[in-house]
């Protein structure tokens, strides 16, 4: 008998810590900490969080220190960010950090890297990164993972990095995926509108993988696909939950600005230009919703298609208990099973 392939796949969340309307930043973070908590409790293997700048309807502008806040207030689940841009970071920093959190959390951190750059021009001056800083992602990608194997030869050490294990993940935006196949790291791809280029980066990574001894690298290929998925009893209400972040879309394309989530019901209920029922059909085209069954067909088809390892889940809700009962009935369809409190996914040193 065939296993059903979403048994078979680990099943993590990424949450961005999306604003909704008539909250702030502060409710958001705090939303973001607890709602790790109900998912470690649903039986997922990581909770990642995001990176954004400048963005009024996103709180997560700090990944590292809230990864800190999630794993403190969780006990078994791996943390980490998807991902940390580095072309906003120097690669020392980006190593003592997650050396400090690695440290404090032995054996439960990630390390979920991309290379986007501020989404505007005031923001990337802000931070120092222009456009082109995305350009010597390569290079700072390999000076990051010196750190923790020792290789440099400064004068200085990465205190306390130098010698974890922590694991390395890369998004795949641009030369994303040739990257991680060169450094031997395992590959995070959203899925898109059209599989086609997506499928197309999924073999090419495969097929040029090269194993790396450096810490924190994979000794195989490993893909983990990200998508946006609602589970509800009905069709329709797990649209209508996927709505208020399709819609936050839609108007950051037309105004440059993404804006915090409004109530689905007003977003239904507005009257929208041609422009906007056009972009916003694109930002729900990569969307999953639908019922139990009807997301199970969808996923395994995913799955299928792409081989993936793993499945990056993420859902921004303007109802916080809507969103989380989509993701008890994601739990129930992969029959998640919570393993016993403090097991552990492996040493944080050689020899430990």
């Amino acid at each position: 008998m065939v296993a059903d392939p979403l048994s078979t796949v680990r099943l993590s969340v990424l949450d961005r810590s999306l604003i909704r309307r008539g909250e702030g930043a502060d409710g958001a973070l705090r939303a973001t900490v607890r709602f790790a908590r109900e998912i470690e409790a649903l039986g997922y293997h990581r909770f990642w969080v995001a990176e954004h700048h400048g963005v009024p309807g996103v709180a997560g502008s700090a990944p590292t220190v809230l990864a800190a806040a999630v794993a403190s207030a969780t006990t078994r689940i791996r943390v980490g960010t998807g991902g940390v841009m580095l072309p906003n970071h120097r690669p020392l920093v980006v190593a003592e950090q997650f050396g400090v959190l690695a440290s404090l959390f032995p054996g439960r951190i990630d390390m979920g890297l991309g290379r986007s750059v501020g989404f505007t021009g005031a923001v990337r001056r802000a931070l120092g990164a222009e456009k082109d800083a995305a350009e010597r992602f390569g290079a700072d990608l390999a000076e990051l993972l010196g750190w923790f194997s020792g290789g440099h030869s400064r004068g200085v050490t990465a205190v306390p990095a130098e010698g974890l294990r922590v694991p390395v993940f890369l998004l795949a935006t641009g030369a994303g995926a040739a990257l991680a196949a060169e450094h031997g790291l395992p590959l995070v791809i959203a899925q898109v509108r059209g599989e086609e280029r997506m499928l197309r980066a999924i073999d090419g990574y495969r097929a040029a993988f090269r194993p790396s001894a450096l810490p924190g690298t994979s000794p195989e290929p490993r893909v983990i696909v990200s998508v946006n998925a609602a589970v509800g009893a009905t069709a329709e209400e797990a649209a209508l939950t996927q709505l208020s972040e399709a819609w936050a879309t839609v108007v950051s394309r037309i105004r440059g600005v993404f804006p915090p989530l409004e109530p689905p019901g007003e977003v239904a209920a507005r009257e929208m230009t041609g422009r906007e029922r056009t972009l916003l059909t694109e930002a729900r085209s990569a969307q999953v919703h639908g019922t139990e069954e009807e997301v199970a067909a969808a996923l395994t088809g995913l799955v299928e298609r792409t081989g993936a390892d793993e499945l990056l889940l993420t859902l921004s809700a303007h109802d916080h208990g809507r969103r989380l009962d989509s993701y008890r009935r994601l739990a129930r369809l992969a029959r998640l099973a919570v393993p016993a409190p403090g097991a552990g996914t492996g040493p944080s040193r050689p020899g430990r």
